[in-house]
Parts: structure tokens; C-alpha cells; sequence
């Protein structure tokens, strides 16, 4: 019966791990029947199918446990932390051995009648001192052999009460007697399957027990049984899980090898036709390119898991840390259903238990201290997890006391990590990131929990294996904010190819934030500080790195000239820096394989990879090359950084990309709006819709021309600006991109054309800045009506507004915008974290708010504002998708001074002035 007791194994794993969420919710709300009856029937399905398989010491143990939820459910005995502590206990028993059944192949020897006293006696209302002095309950003996069928011909119950098919039984029997082979594997399941979908339907039809003597107060037995939608939504997960099958893990990853030789040999075709422009291959292959991206992705999909699944024990961990440190936490998770590739999620389950870990012990204050500092007792901790980019974010935020800089720092001298000389030259931040060096520990004293210096540089080192950053922000006396960012999968990413020495390599995209090519003409020029390279790009100096300098090829020393040199603009958590490079190529998706033995101690490489032309190249690892390039030459990131913040405390720059389009006249466009830069075929457009499109990553893209008179060649190559939300993008052609430039911009003449906000001097020249608002539209009339608006319109006097939107792409639509009309912007993603800013004593002169948001909608969000004295006065302005007069009603009662729907960006602008100017009547 060993592929039976492997199935009993993993579906008990599954439920166990149910258990500890269920339970934790269950101790939240005692008068939730529904969860209770789910706890009850899962361990006594655990309880039965270990007293058919002959696990006697198991199926105490979970006899034991069910009996107290059997008093639960029964409204006999009251829900107590101590009672579900105990069953707690009882569960992490199980767990315990089914671990060691699962590794030896049968039950461990020992006995369990300790904790089965106490379970006894929890469930007859007894003291846990009665408990240690009731007499030890007998383990049970192997399963005896029924003598007799039950009477009508029912099933037969074995002496532990679970339910038995007779004509099963009978078959046993008679192949003992006869010599006959007993029932298969396969038949037993079935039989077992078909038993427990029986016992889970007569519970349900079942009348509710008749209720013991109990306390007056039985919230439990007040309830009905199971409410209609709870019974539709079990209807509907069975219906769900008919419609799956379990697939060794095995079997998926074979089926993923073959799908990444796929990829490498369709490369290697793609390669081949690529200087063939009329070869009779090129369509065939086009169409085995996209079924091969088509069945990437579908294989992928079946390595994706929630991360929902690396979170199950949190809310277990957090309830024991709170019983353990006399602390009231309460665990906030977001996003659970974000996909990512299972081998990462296994990756990550352990980095991520500790950081919660970590901000439940060294975040969250005790009850009292959070009082005086004027919190709420109960202390929070945020679990957020979003796709970006193509990459997976992770945050992990706490309300709590936040980093004690001071602290850091005689810690640091004390270990001599670092004299009080290095430590005055290093800004907080950097201070900040001392905490990832081993053995560095805040706590004062060691305990269970903490406070051994083993933790936050084995969580940053196991990230930095699969490809991922972490970066931090701390606040002293409001909480820490750590930020992880990992790749969806490691089978098959993306990279740039760069190549040095003649010799290829491959830069993950994911750490790419840009690509530079120096000049003497320009500003973007090397120079030298302290003897060593780095790059002035747009008032900032980023610490430069030569690969021929890292790998000491021939030829390497000097001081890097300025003529035609690229370099790879490169982010590791907190640290920008840039690769000096010989040549860029293109961009490819790639298939990861592992480092050969040989070279696994050079820090710099994190793989390797077979291109389509049939070359090996070796895969660069960014934090392999940061740490190579040592914290020092990082720092003058930081020193260039704050003289840059210094200059100009009113006036913030914008990053602009400038473009020619339909004449001579230079164009601007805020950066940040920006996805990507692209250079396409023309021989790849095509006509849908009656409109140009281009097929990019397996979607069709719409091509919008910035000049409605654009000419389009037949061959050639085209630049396009692409703008991204979720799934959707749009391509904006232009004649030429001329550059990127950071400058302070204040619109100096008003447009009187579509698609223009107005004129404005950029590094010197006239610029015209334009509303890409209007050309998003052209592509999809609803665009805004999912992701949010723009503004567009005149300039106004230099003024605060505060940005609450929980849509990334339109927190980065609108601020440069807004920036550009003279506001200064400071953008939240959602109410709380705007309520905090009122909370350290911020002021605004007008507060935009979106109304759809998770958490506190808007609506709640200005309530609270008007009851608060410190910004009951400031205006506010809604901003939504939906701008029916109903929903203007709600958000004038609830105290917004103008509602505007998204779409309506020419109107947004000049609606601000407006209202802040009324306000300022009003108050006057």
C-alpha cells in the first residue's frame, strides 16, 4: 500500500496546513460555524483514514483533538486561546509524526498520552492540572477484525468509529480465508474516496445534535448549520477539484526541459533566417515561433502556484509570536493569488517567514509603549505581493518603531564593522544597511525568537541567489518597509547581450534599467573621483565598472575613454551603478542552466546559456559585480545624490525623453511614462481593425502616428515610444529620439493644439511637452476608464498636492504632469498610507483622491479626513472611472468639494486652481 500511503501523506500535508489558517480564523471569530465545521471535518478525516491504514498512534492523537471540536461544535465548551492552543498542540503532534512516518515508512515508537490527557480533559472542562494528574490513556492496539455486519446491511464500524464499506470488509475477509489477493491500491482509494464524499453529505443533511447542558452563553449553537452560500461555495470548490489531477513534480519539470530545448532551438532557427529577408521559411517559422511562446507560457502556467501557498503559516507564526511576546499583531495579506514559478516560491517560503518573523519581534511594540506613542495597541503588519514589470514584488510593512539609526551605529563600531570616521561620512540609509552583515543583531538579548545575528544576511543572500534585490525604508517611531522584487520564473528569463573582448555575455533584464552611450559633446561623460570611473548622467555620478577591468583582460587600465562607450545602467536593491561594456546587442529570452562546477567560486556569474547561433555564453550576476566593486566606490551614488537634493529643495526635475516628430520642432515626454523604447521592422506592420498594429510579446500592439500625416515606409527600420498598463500597450511613432534629459520645467506658453499641454525650455531649447494622455486614447478609448487620467493645462502658482491613487501607471501618469503644472506632487497608493502623512504633521493645499481602492475606498477616506480638525479644511477632489450624478451626490455628502471622472483630463488642472482658490475665499 505504498502509493496509498503516499496519497494519505500529501493529503494530510495539504489539510494540516488548512488547519493552522483555519484555526487562527476560527480563534478570531468563534461564531463562525462554517470555518468550525470545516476544522471538525478535516481532522476527523485524518482521524478515520489513519485508523484504515493501522496508524494507531496517529489516530489517537487525532481522536483526541477531535473530541474537543467536537465540544466546540456542540456548544459545550467555550473557545479559549488556551483550548486552541491545545489543538495547536495536537496538530504540530500530528505534523511531527507523519514527518517521521513519511521518512522511516511507519509509525515512530513512543506515546502521546500526555497530550491526550490534556486534550481529554480540555474536552470534559477540566483544568490543565487535572489534566497532568488523570491517568494515562492507553495506546490503541492494531484494529480489530469485525465479527459481525451491522445491522440493515450498513456499513460496518471499526471500534474507533470510522465507517467501513461491508462488502469491502467482506472481500478482505474472504481473501484471508481463501488465499484470494486482497483489493488493489487503486480499489482501496476509490473506496476511501467514495466514503468520505458519503460521510462529508450525511453531515450535512444530518439534524444538528441535540445540545448537552451547557453555559448560557453557547454562541456556537446559535447559528444554523452550514449557511445556502457556504454549501454553494463547497459545491463549487468540489466541482473544481474534479476538474484537476495531480501531476508528479517530475513530470512537469521533464516537460519543461523539452519546452526550454524548444526555445533554443527556435532561436537558433529565427537566427538563421534573420539575414534572409524573402526566405520561403520565414512565414513557417513565424508561426512555429508563436505556438512555441504559446506552449512556453501554457507549461509555465502549470508550474505556478499562488504565493498564497508560501503564506499559510503565517497567520499560525504570528498567533504563536503574539501568545510568546505578550504583543497583539494583527497579519494583513494582499494579493495571495499572485502567480509565481513553484521553484521560487519554495525559495522564498524562508526568507519570507522570517522577515514576518523579524517585524513582529523587532517592528511591533508592546501594547503599552504603542499607547503612549499614541498607536492603537494592536500593531500591523502588511503582507502585499504584485506582478511589476514582469518581475514579482513583495512587501513586507509594519507600523511599528522602525530602525534606531543610533543603535545601528554603536552596534556597528562595536563589532568593528565600521569606525565612528566611516560611520560620519554614511547617510542614515547606508547606516540602515548594516543589518544585512552577518552576525549584526539588534536585540538586546537572545531569545527564541531573535537575537543569534542569523537571519537578514542569509534572507538577502538566499534572494540574491534567484536573481532577486531587497531594499528597505524606515522610519524611526512609524515602521519599516522592506520591498523585494524576484523574477517570475528561473527556467527562462530575459536578458540583454552585451559583449567584451569579444566574448558575449548575458545581463538579466531584470536588473536593467538603462542603456547610455557616452561622448566629449555631451554632458553624459566619464570622469574620475578617487581614482575611480563613474558616470555624470543627468546631475547624478553612478560608480562605473569595466568588464574588462572585472575579468583583468589585456589592455584594461587607464582612465575609460569618453568616445562611443556603452554602458548598462544597473540596479541592485538600493545601488545604481553602471557595466562598461565593448558592444550591445539585443535582447533574447534565454534558458538558464547552471554554473559548471569549476566556476561556481567566481562570484560574478549566476549561469549560463546556449544562444540561437549556437554559442555558449556565460550569464553576469549584477550582485556578484556590485559586491566586487565594494561599498565605497557605491557611496558616490549617494554623495552625488544628496548635493543634487540639496540644490533645488522647491524645484524638482523631471526626466524628459525628447523626440522629433512631423518637423524640426523638438518634443518632450515625461520619462516615467515611458515602458520601453523600440526600434521595429517595418516589413512587421500590419493592418487590423483599419489601423496600424505590430505584434509584440504574442499581443497585438496599436500604432498611434504623433503626426497624423506620418508617411510609412515599406522597408526600414521605425522608433516607437511603447506605453504599458497591465496587459495593454500602445506604440507612439516618431520621426527620431534625440535624448534624455533632467531638467526643472515650467510651461511657459499654454497649447492651443490636441495632443500639446504647452512650450517649454528644455536644456536650453524650446520644447513643446506633450499630453500623452491624448494619443493613449486614440489607441483605446477606455484606457483610462481601468488605469486612471492626466492632466493637461495651464500652470498655476507653485502649490502642494497630495496623490492618492492605488493604480501604479496612474500615480506615474500624473505626477510628472501635474509637476509640469507647477504642483509639487507628493503620491501615495492608498489611504492609510495618506493618513500617516496627516499623522507626522504634513500639510497640502489640495488632496485628489481615487474612489475605487482597496482598503479604505475614497469615500471612507474623506469622511475621515473631515472629522479630523488638522485637514478638515483642505479641498478635495475625486477622481474616478465613474462620474455618475449618484456617485457625485456621495462624494459631495461625504465631504469632496469636486468629483471628476479620470477621462476628463483638460479640465483637471484648471478644476484644482479652481477649487484651491475657493477654498482660499472661503477661509478668508
Amino acid at each position: 500500500m505504498d502509493d496509498l500511503l503516499n496519497e494519505f501523506l500529501t493529503e494530510t500535508s495539504e489539510s494540516l496546513s488548512i488547519l493552522d489558517v483555519q484555526l487562527v480564523k476560527f480563534e478570531q471569530d468563534p461564531s463562525d460555524t462554517a470555518i468550525l465545521g470545516n476544522i471538525f471535518r478535516l481532522v476527523h478525516t485524518i482521524k478515520g483514514t489513519c485508523g484504515f491504514l493501522g496508524l494507531p498512534r496517529l489516530e489517537s492523537v487525532a481522536h483526541a483533538g477531535e473530541n474537543v471540536l467536537g465540544k466546540f461544535r456542540d456548544g459545550v465548551l467555550s473557545v479559549t486561546p488556551e483550548a486552541v492552543t491545545l489543538i495547536l498542540k495536537c496538530i504540530d503532534r500530528v505534523r511531527m509524526l507523519l514527518g517521521e512516518l513519511e521518512a522511516k515508512g511507519s509509525e515512530p515508537e513512543g506515546e502521546d498520552s500526555a497530550l491526550i490527557a490534556e486534550l481529554n480533559a480540555m474536552a470534559e472542562g477540566k483544568t490543565a492540572a487535572a489534566a497532568a494528574s488523570a491517568p494515562a490513556v492507553p495506546m490503541p492496539t492494531a484494529p480489530a477484525p469485525a465479527t459481525a455486519a451491522a445491522p440493515g446491511g450498513g456499513p460496518v464500524t471499526d471500534a474507533r468509529g470510522f465507517p467501513v464499506a461491508k462488502d469491502l470488509l467482506d472481500e478482505v475477509m474472504s481473501a484471508q480465508a481463501a488465499g484470494k489477493r486482497g483489493a488493489t491500491d487503486a480499489e482501496i482509494a476509490a473506496q476511501m474516496a467514495a466514503e468520505r464524499a458519503k460521510e462529508k453529505k450525511e453531515a450535512k443533511s444530518a439534524p444538528p445534535p441535540a445540545a448537552a447542558p451547557s453555559p448560557a452563553k453557547v454562541p456556537a449553537a446559535a447559528k444554523p448549520a452550514i449557511p445556502a452560500k457556504e454549501e454553494a461555495k463547497e459545491a463549487k470548490e468540489s466541482a473544481a477539484a474534479q476538474a484537476s489531477i495531480r501531476v508528479g513534480v517530475d513530470v512537469l519539470e521533464a516537460l519543461m526541459t523539452l519546452v526550454s530545448e524548444l526555445v533554443l532551438t527556435r532561436n537558433a532557427l529565427l537566427q538563421m533566417v534573420r539575414g534572409q529577408e524573402d526566405s520561403e521559411f520565414k512565414i513557417p517559422l513565424q508561426r512555429l515561433s508563436h505556438i512555441t511562446s504559446d506552449l512556453q507560457e501554457g507549461v509555465m502556467k502549470t508550474r505556478m502556484q499562488p504565493i498564497g501557498n508560501a503564506w499559510a503559516k503565517l497567520p499560525r507564526i504570528i498567533r504563536d509570536l503574539s501568545v510568546e511576546t505578550s504583543k497583539k499583531i494583527e497579519l494583513v495579506m494582499q494579493g495571495a493569488e499572485t502567480e509565481l514559478d513553484r521553484q521560487v516560491l519554495e525559495l522564498i517560503k524562508d526568507p519570507l517567514t522570517h522577515m514576518v518573523r523579524n517585524s513582529a519581534d523587532h517592528g511591533i511594540e508592546m501594547p503599552e509603549a504603542r499607547r503612549e506613542a499614541g498607536k492603537d495597541e494592536t500593531g500591523t503588519i502588511v503582507l502585499k505581493a504584485f506582478h511589476e514589470g514582469g518581475h514579482i514584488i513583495i512587501q513586507i510593512a509594519d507600523d511599528g518603531r522602525g530602525l534606531n539609526v543610533e543603535k545601528i551605529r554603536a552596534k556597528a563600531v562595536a563589532n568593528g564593522i565600521a569606525t565612528e570616521a566611516e560611520l560620519d561620512s554614511m547617510s542614515e540609509q547606508q547606516i540602515m544597511l548594516f543589518i544585512f552583515k552577518a552576525g549584526f543583531s539588534t536585540a538586546e538579548k537572545v531569545t527564541s525568537v531573535s537575537g543569534r545575528g542569523v537571519g537578514m544576511d542569509v534572507v538577502r543572500t538566499n534572494i540574491e541567489k534567484i536573481g532577486g534585490t531587497i531594499e528597505m525604508k524606515s522610519v524611526w517611531g512609524k515602521g519599516s518597509t522592506f520591498t523585494i522584487k524576484i523574477p517570475l520564473t528561473l527556467a527562462i528569463v530575459s536578458a540583454l547581450v552585451v559583449e567584451c573582448a569579444q566574448e558575449r555575455f548575458a545581463i538579466p533584464q531584470i536588473s536593467v534599467l538603462e542603456l547610455v552611450r557616452t561622448s566629449d559633446q555631451t554632458d553624459t561623460k566619464i570622469e574620475m573621483i578617487n581614482a575611480s570611473p563613474v558616470l555624470r548622467l543627468r546631475d547624478r555620478l553612478l560608480p562605473l565598472v569595466s568588464l574588462r577591468g572585472l575579468f583583468k583582460i589585456d589592455g584594461a587600465g587607464g582612465v575609460p575613454r569618453n568616445d562611443d562607450l556603452y554602458i548598462v545602467v544597473t540596479q541592485v536593491g538600493a545601488y545604481t551603478f553602471g557595466i562598461i561594456v565593448d558592444r550591445v546587442f539585443d535582447t533574447e529570452e534565454i534558458v538558464v542552466k547552471p554554473v559548471a562546477p569549476i566556476l561556481r567560486e567566481i562570484p560574478f556569474y549566476s549561469g549560463n546559456t546556449i544562444l540561437g547561433d549556437g554559442s555558449v555564453i556565460m550569464i553576469l550576476d549584477p550582485n556578484g559585480i556590485a559586491a566586487a566593486m565594494g561599498q565605497g566606490q557605491m557611496g558616490s551614488e549617494k554623495t552625488a545624490e544628496a548635493a543634487s537634493a540639496g540644490a533645488s529643495s522647491s524645484e524638482e526635475k523631471t526626466s524628459l525623453l525628447i523626440f522629433r516628430a512631423g518637423g524640426a520642432e523638438l518634443k518632450a515626454i515625461p520619462l516615467a511614462l515611458i515602458a520601453r523604447l523600440e526600434e521595429i521592422d517595418l516589413k512587421t506592420i500590419e493592418r487590423a481593425h483599419n489601423r496600424y498594429v505590430v505584434q509584440y510579446r504574442d499581443h497585438l500592439m496599436p500604432l498611434i502616428p504623433f503626426n497624423p500625416g506620418h508617411e510609412w515606409k515599406k522597408t526600414g527600420r521605425q522608433p516607437i515610444l511603447v506605453f504599458t498598463d497591465g496587459d495593454r500597450s500602445m506604440g507612439l511613432v516618431v520621426d527620431e529620439i534625440v535624448d534624455i534629459i533632467e531638467d526643472r520645467l515650467k510651461v511657459e506658453l499654454a497649447a492651443g493644439l490636441a495632443g500639446i499641454i504647452g512650450s517649454a525650455i528644455v536644456a536650453g531649447k524650446a520644447t513643446d511637452i506633450v499630453d500623452a494622455g491624448f494619443y493613449l486614447t486614440q489607441a483605446y478609448a477606455d484606457w483610462f476608464s481601468r488605469s486612471g487620467g492626466e492632466a493637461t493645462g495651464g500652470a498655476i502658482a507653485q502649490k502642494r498636492a497630495l496623490l492618492v491613487d492605488d493604480s501604479p501607471f496612474f500615480r506615474t501618469l500624473l505626477s510628472p504632469l501635474l509637476s509640469v503644472a507647477g504642483w509639487q506632487v507628493t503620491a501615495v497608493e492608498n489611504a492609510v498610507d495618506a493618513l500617516k502623512l496627516r499623522e507626522s504633521g504634513q500639510m497640502y493645499d489640495v488632496i485628489i483622491s481615487d474612489i475605487e481602492m482597496p482598503g479604505m475606498d475614497g469615500f471612507t477616506f474623506a469622511e475621515d479626513v473631515r472629522r479630523d480638525p488638522r485637514w478638515s479644511t483642505v479641498p478635495m477632489v475625486a477622481l474616478s472611472s465613474r462620474a455618475q450624478d449618484s456617485d457625485k451626490a456621495r462624494g459631495k455628502e461625504v465631504g469632496f468639494n469636486d468629483y471628476i471622472a479620470k477621462s476628463d483630463r483638460e479640465v483637471l488642472v484648471s478644476t484644482l486652481a479652481d477649487t484651491v482658490a475657493h477654498a482660499a475665499r472661503r477661509l478668508a
